[in-house]
This record gives C-alpha cells, sequence and structure tokens, in this order.
C-alpha cells in the first residue's frame, strides 16, 4: 500500500482534524493544495503538475521521527503532511542518468528519471522559513495521485510532496538527484542521526548553499536507503562542482566515498572499472552504456553550441523505453536545471518536442 491508498481510509477524517486542530494548522494546507495545478494535458492518464508548498514543515523534527525504518520514515512523512490523522502508509519506491555540463559561463545539471512505473511528475516549489527556495520534482505515483484532480485522496496525497522529491535546484544554485542502485540497502548505524532515503534531497535543497555543504549535510547523518534498495546521489552547485555520494558495496560498515565526477547512471563511479555496459554487475551496477552514451555527446559536443542543446542532446541519448524486466527502464521525466539562472526545464515522458521552463519561484509555463 502506498500513501495515496491510505488516504482512501481517512480522508472522510481530514475535516474532522482540522476541526480539532485548528485552522492555524490546516489552512495553510489547504491553500498549499489550493495552488494544484495541471501544466501538461497529454493523452492518457500521465501529466505534469506544480503546486507551491505554502504550510510550515519542520524538518528536525520529521527526521528525528525517521528513526532508520521504513515504515517509521512513511509515517514520519505522513504525520508532517497531515497531522493527527489516525492512519499510516507504507514507504514509497524510488527509481536514472544525471551529469554536469559547465560550459562557458553556463553551469547545467541534466537528469533522466527512469522508473519501470509510469508516472506523473509534480514540479514542487518550496520557500521554508530559515531555510532556501527550491523547485524540485516528485513522482506521484509514489503517493498514488497521478491525477490529483481525481479525488480527495489523491489531493491530500500531493501534501507529501515535498519529502518524495527525486531532484532539484535551490535559490544558491545547488542541484541534487537521487539514483538507484544494485546493491543491498545502505544502513549505516554510528551514532549519527539517521537520515532515510526520501529526506535527502529536501535536506539538500533546503540547507546547502555549495557541494561542498551538501555532502557535509549527508556525512553528518547516517544514511538509511529505503523500500529495499539502495542510491547514491548527485550533487552539483553554482560552480561546477559535482560530485557523487556513494556508500561502498565492498565496505562492511559502508563507509560514505565522495568522488568527483561529471556524469553517472546506476553504477557505483567509485568501482566504475568493474562496470562493463549493457550488463548487470552484481553488486557494482549497471547502466555503463548510458553512462558512456552521456560521456560521447560531451566530448563530441560541437565549439561553440549552446549548453542546453547539448545538454537535451545527452539526455535523449540516454532516455529509454519500457522494459518491464529492468527497474531502471521508462524515462518519465528528463530535466535540465541551471544552476546559475536558477531554473528548470523539463520533458515528461520522452516528449522531447515538449519542454516546460519553471524558474526559481514556481512559475512554470
Amino acid at each position: 500500500m502506498k500513501l495515496g491508498e491510505v488516504f482512501g481510509t481517512v480522508a472522510a477524517c481530514a475535516a474532522g482534524a482540522a476541526v480539532g486542530a485548528g485552522i492555524g494548522l490546516y489552512g495553510p494546507r489547504a491553500h498549499a493544495l489550493s495552488t494544484v495545478r495541471q501544466i501538461t494535458h497529454a493523452e492518457g492518464a500521465y501529466n505534469l503538475y506544480a503546486m507551491d508548498v505554502t504550510y510550515p514543515y519542520n524538518l528536525d523534527r520529521l527526521i528525528d521521527r525517521g528513526l532508520g525504518g521504513d515504515q517509521d520514515t512513511a509515517d514520519a512523512i505522513f504525520r508532517e503532511a497531515l497531522p493527527f490523522l489516525p492512519a499510516h502508509m507504507q514507504a514509497p519506491e524510488f527509481g536514472c542518468s544525471a551529469f554536469a555540463l559547465n560550459v562557458g559561463d553556463q553551469v547545467l545539471m541534466g537528469r533522466n528519471y527512469d522508473f519501470k512505473l509510469d508516472t506523473s511528475a509534480m514540479l514542487v516549489h518550496c520557500a521554508p522559513k530559515g531555510g532556501y527556495e527550491s523547485i524540485a520534482f516528485a513522482a506521484l505515483d509514489n503517493v498514488h495521485a497521478n491525477n490529483p484532480f481525481a479525488d480527495v485522496k489523491s489531493r491530500l496525497a500531493c501534501l507529501a510532496a515535498p519529502f518524495v522529491c527525486l531532484d532539484g535546484v535551490n535559490e544558491k544554485g545547488v542541484s541534487i538527484a537521487v539514483l538507484t542502485l544494485d546493491s543491498k540497502p545502505t544502513h549505516r548505524v554510528t551514532g549519527k542521526p539517521v537520515l532515510s532515503t526520501p529526506l535527502v534531497i529536501r535536506l539538500v535543497l533546503d540547507r546547502a548553499a555549495t557541494t561542498q555543504e551538501a555532502v557535509d549535510l549527508l556525512l553528518a547523518h547516517d544514511m538509511f536507503a529505503t523500500s529495499g534498495r539502495d542510491y547514491h546521489y548527485y550533487i552539483t552547485d553554482a560552480s561546477g562542482d559535482g560530485r557523487v555520494v556513494e556508500y561502498d558495496c565492498d565496505s562492511p560498515e559502508r563507509l560514505p566515498v565522495v568522488t568527483p565526477c561529471r556524469q553517472v547512471t546506476n553504477f557505483f563511479v567509485m568501482h566504475e572499472g568493474l562496470v562493463k555496459p549493457n550488463q548487470k554487475n552484481g553488486r557494482y551496477g549497471h547502466g555503463r552504456e548510458r553512462y558512456d552514451a552521456i560521456e560521447a555527446v560531451l566530448d563530441g559536443a560541437p565549439v561553440g553550441e549552446d549548453a542546453q542543446v547539448t545538454a537535451w542532446r545527452a539526455l535523449a541519448a540516454a532516455a529509454q523505453e519500457p522494459n518491464p524486466e529492468d527497474v531502471t527502464s521508462n524515462t518519465q521525466w528528463s530535466v535540465v536545471f541551471d544552476n546559475k539562472n536558477l531554473t528548470a526545464d523539463i520533458a515528461i515522458r520522452r516528449r522531447f518536442d515538449d519542454v516546460h521552463h519553471a524558474d526559481i519561484h514556481g512559475n512554470i509555463i
């Protein structure tokens, strides 16, 4: 059961909870839901939506509640999104290529989000008090709300979107993406605060002004990889500093390793020499052929070509058609984050002729 499914049993409780908790708590949440809007109107069930997160959330409280378990993390997200509703949820699943491109004064991060389950996408705009403004993208299938206007429970599920984002950029020009791996899930226990996968993107976007600050934030926590999968995190900033944070699958302690790199897919960059294209490579991962395809486009870009053009050619080269046997197939969206101009250009479901432009304030056309 995913987040949206449990809303079916508690939607009727929302009005009562709002009365009991007071308009001061649920009023901002109602306002946030009023900002949900549909951007694309493609045939079929999957589209691009946008929302402004106008309700105050407490990220520290959310992390403290996580406790390093799938169900604990899921319940913590639920309680932060909709306090006092007497229900639980199951942890959402996550699923991919990403790269940095620095040409002249342009600093971009390109990202394909690939996952076998079809999904709508949500542009999530946050401007938390005491944190950095950001835009990020969430897979609405993870909260069972591919059409937020379908019913009350789907609309309510959108309140969890800030905590299940998969990539984004903030006002300081820090961009980040999470990508899945084939190794056993990382569960580090060293006495540091525990950080679960769904909260990594939000933590970095809200609080990191540089790649180094983002790395420091991750290393200050014990990582707990949720939903039975493992992950690594690709981070870039306005200076073009691109690094991947990984938890070494050859280390019994799953020691964190930070590696400067230009592109990443679904294998350990630190073990690049052990990974071959067009095959699974055990715990080291797969997707070397997409890594190589991106590299070929970036290395072969004509002198003087606009970086945006190069970035979109690289994304198209690494995009994937659906394959039910491969969890990281089926490109759901492709996005280019501009770390200097603080924008995002996105195309969903491999429709590269239909690109939408968003600024850091959540305005999208």
